[in-house]
């Protein structure tokens, strides 16, 4: 039987008095143990975000690595995380709109972070993963599993983290490398990172400019083969950061990130022409304070954001111009209590707001709120707790009034079994408010919306072991989700979100690698599996015939499996992807069949007159699969990429 909300409630309070008296136990405890002659395990740093990598013990969150990075540094997050990870990543084409879907969540409920920082479009509530560009980011993480807590109302499904590298101070020291790459589709594009330090001082910028032609051939609803129109796009995106270290742990730091994409929009395969195009334009500033003792650190982020969609049909004389703004800032303070445990509490402010077109009208929604979170570690760190609490008000201002109060604890937890095998749990409370597009987008807002709200648990394990030659990585992850007032978009002519009574996901995923290391050779592969069911369990309308089916566009299956090698200073991969089925409809009467990838990937280091000589290549789609991510929107057929980076300094 599950558990009510009260009693989990209950559960995690009780847990946390408990924690707290043996936190202040375990300070005075005898000196002399056995446990204290077990050596101290080091924790792997997960996140530059202290709320991600200190009070997230019993939550799983992947790294990719920086040489995967590299491999796709000519790249967006669209295409490395669909190749990567067993996310669903909801593509409109190969130059269209690409948004990331978590454990069967929708694109609403999964968050994008840049450096701690919300960074989704305030209105749309979502991300376009494919305008973000590898380059521009120093670390890419991934949060699997909601954590309302400590990452905001809205965080449901998981959050994607982008971080830049941290600051660092060294004198008289500079770097500047370039980067070029050409490819299929009259694909063309660059980028430059430069940094210089100082003992006081730290600056950084970066540079990437996209230009493509999209002209790869489909097949049409009458089978014939055509090159696709109207596909034409170009993108520049730069970054300047900027740190001055007032004393040591003591620094205060400056990011401005702007960036613009102009796409032209090809017809489905339902038109017979497009003449859609649609311009983005970004701007995000962002000022971060820091500065730690030996048992205390303090901070403080305020960030600024705005968004602009500007979107064209000639044809039918359509024009939209949306610019959303964001402000948010957070202030917050860790205390090392004891030995034993830490402290965190922190105040997030959020303020979100659109003008409407053609109206002096403004749409505006505030969130407040104060955490609490406490972690806990016992048993020469095997045994790793969390506790923590959000206490959050909402104020919406536009058509209808939104003045709403709401709690979300959560726990999670870890512990080492033996040198090779760890286990963990987590339990959240998820709550997300609808957002600003769907309250009042015109046509097709719905100001009825009820929140989506419900519990979220998951828990797993992971083996590590090396024998001789041999590494072996398995990790194991079981969820459950269960939301109410679920949104989904529905209509034809006219979207309009909906709720769903009740929607619950559930599902396995894992992860596993198997390296052979032998002299100067390192063979791998690697598989990562997800499998997802996330249907809808009560519905407002009757006899609707979605009860018990899946939630559109969301796939039952879904991995990746990487065979490669490396030698000296060549690697080589394989990539083989599948996604399952995908029900279109409500009521499972429409789906597009699954698909499979194959990509292959070779990378070269050489130093080559004093600098550092990077070949990268990439060949997608070997097999030339004809597929669909979504209805009446073909994906190109094999293509490739070739890249040069040169380090000049």
């Amino acid at each position: 039987m599950l558990m009510t909300s009260t009693g989990k409630i209950f559960l995690l309070a009780s847990l946390m008095m408990l924690l707290l008296f043996i936190g202040n136990v375990s300070g005075q405890a005898v000196k002399d143990t056995t446990l204290r002659e077990v050596k101290v395990r080091g924790k792997h740093k997960r996140s530059g975000d202290v709320r991600v990598n200190d009070f997230s013990p019993g939550q799983k969150v992947k790294t990719i690595d920086s040489v995967t990075l590299q491999q796709y540094q000519l790249q967006n997050m669209a295409g490395l995380l669909s190749q990567q990870e067993p996310v669903f990543v909801k593509s409109y084409g190969f130059n269209g709109l690409a948004t990331l879907s978590f454990r069967g969540a929708s694109a609403a409920q999964s968050e994008v972070l840049w450096n701690g920082v919300p960074i989704q479009n305030a209105a749309l509530g979502i991300a376009d993963v494919s305008t973000l560009p590898v380059m521009m980011t120093g670390n890419v993480g991934i949060v699997y599993g909601g954590s309302g807590a400590l990452l905001g109302s809205g965080n449901v499904g998981g959050a994607l983290l982008l971080e830049n590298d941290a600051p660092f101070f060294v004198k008289d020291s500079n770097s500047l490398s370039a980067s070029l790459g050409g490819g299929s589709f009259a694909q063309f594009m660059g980028g430059l990172n430069g940094s210089m330090s100082r003992s006081r001082w730290f600056f950084s910028a970066s540079g990437y400019g996209q230009y493509g032609i999209d002209n790869y051939r489909y097949i049409t609803q009458s089978g014939a083969k055509m090159p696709m129109p109207n596909d034409t796009m170009h993108s520049g995106s730069v970054m300047a950061r900027a740190a001055y270290k007032i004393a040591d742990g003591n620094i205060i730091s400056l990011s401005a990130w702007y960036q613009q994409d102009h796409r032209d929009i090809p017809p489905a395969l339902f038109e017979p022409y497009s003449v859609q195009n649609q311009a983005d334009v970004s701007l995000r500033l962002l000022a971060d304070w820091e500065k730690q003792t030996d048992k205390n650190t303090w901070y403080v982020k305020s960030s600024f954001i705005q968004d602009k969609v500007d979107y064209n049909d000639n044809e039918i004389m359509l024009h939209t111009d949306n610019t959303a703004y964001q402000y948010y800032q957070e202030i917050g303070w860790k205390k090392q209590l004891h030995q034993y445990g830490q402290l965190l509490l922190f105040t997030p402010l959020q303020v979100s707001w659109i003008n409407v077109a053609d109206s002096n009208k403004t749409k505006q929604q505030d969130k407040i709120a104060i955490v609490l979170a406490y972690d806990y570690k016992q048993f020469n760190n095997r045994l790793d707790i969390a506790l923590n609490a959000r206490a959050e008000k909402i104020i919406g201002r536009g058509d209808t009034t939104i003045n709403s109060n709401i709690f979300l604890p959560g726990g999670d937890a870890t512990y080492v079994l033996t040198n090779w095998l760890s286990v963990r749990a987590n339990v959240q409370r998820t709550y997300r408010e609808p957002t600003l597009n769907e309250l009042y987008y015109d046509p097709g807002g719905n100001t009825s919306l009820k929140p989506e709200q419900g519990w979220s648990e998951d828990a797993g394990y992971t083996v590590k072991a090396k024998l001789n030659s041999f590494s072996i990585y398995h990790d194991l992850s079981v969820f459950n989700r269960d939301i109410h007032d679920w949104i989904i978009w529905l209509g034809g002519a006219i979207w309009t979100p909906h709720n769903i009574a009740e929607v619950h996901s559930r599902g396995v995923e894992t992860e596993n690698n198997l390296t052979y290391t032998v002299g100067k050779w390192k063979l791998h592969i690697d598989l990562n599996t997800a499998y997802i069911l996330s249907t809808t369990v009560a519905s407002y309308i009757y006899n609707d015939g979605s009860i018990g089916k899946q939630i559109p566009y969301t796939p039952r299956y879904n991995g990746q499996v990487n065979v490669g090698f490396t030698y000296k200073k060549v690697s080589v991969n394989y990539i083989h992807t599948y996604t399952g089925y995908r029900f279109i409809t409500t009521d499972e009467s429409e789906y597009l069949p699954p698909y499979q990838t194959g990509n292959v990937q070779i990378m070269y280091n050489a130093m080559l007159h004093g600098r550092v000589w990077q070949f990268t290549g990439q060949c997608n789609n070997i097999w030339n699969e004809q597929y669909q991510v979504v209805a009446s929107r073909p994906m190109p057929g094999i293509n490739w990429l070739l890249g040069l980076k040169i380090s000049i300094l």
